[in-house]
């Protein structure tokens, strides 16, 4: 993470600050010139740009975050791709990852409930849009200082059940809440495994295919 710099974004698109790096790119904080007002840009390095399956995959998050709309699922408000750039513009969500708030202590319980009523909310809206998240962990969860949680990254997301990769989340400890996603394929004989460690379900560990079971799996980590 080398400074602000590194994001190539739309002219569009004024940076602000570089909020983190993944395996698909880097997510900056920039400001709309056009409609004034701040927004989150994860932006495909332009080398990623050339391999045709995370294109495709980055395309494929804009098209699931475009067919969900719920209250505590970051929002999509574009796909912008430009001459050595392609970027989703995303909601903004202020605020710590749930990961953040697990490293500061004990969750009351009170609060740790609410938390997992609006994930709980957020994977049924997915699911019953089709949409298999499989990369559900406490980082790719942000709860702002009102208590509204978000569920961000659907980078991973399954459409259908003919896609034939793998993601998800295992039993886990506070202290994995930050283990990195995988995204490059592994050989297990059945499939491709694209996810977390840490929380991925024991048939996503060895290639089979992942259902909303599978989400459900990761839910309960989280919660653990």
């Amino acid at each position: 993470m080398t400074g602000v710099q590194t994001c190539a974004l739309p002219i569009s698109y004024e940076v602000v600050s570089l909020l983190g790096v993944g395996g698909m790119g880097e997510v900056c904080r920039a400001h709309d010139v056009r409609l004034h007002r701040d927004v989150a840009l994860k932006v495909l390095p332009e080398a990623f740009a050339l391999d045709p399956e995370r294109l495709a995959r980055f395309r494929r998050e804009a098209q699931v975050l475009a067919s969900l709309n719920h209250p505590h699922i970051g929002a999509i408000y574009g796909l912008e791709e430009t001459d050595g750039a392609t970027a989703l513009v995303l909601e903004l969500v202020d605020g710590p990852t749930l990961a953040d708030r697990i490293a500061e202590g004990p969750i009351p319980l009170n609060e740790a409930l609410a938390i997992a009523q609006q994930i709980a909310e957020a994977l049924e809206a997915a699911h019953e849009h089709g949409v298999i998240h499989r990369d559900l962990k406490p980082s790719n969860i942000k709860v702002t200082a009102d208590g509204v949680v978000k569920v961000l990254d659907f980078g991973l997301a399954k459409l259908g059940a003919s896609e034939a990769s793998v993601v998800g989340g295992t039993g886990a400890l506070a202290a994995l809440s930050m283990s990195p996603t995988i995204t490059s394929p592994a050989a297990t004989g059945i499939g491709v495994i694209l996810g977390t460690a840490a929380y991925m379900a024991p048939e996503q560990a060895k290639g089979r295919p992942a259902d909303k079971r599978s989400d459900v799996w990761a839910f309960g980590c989280v919660f653990y």
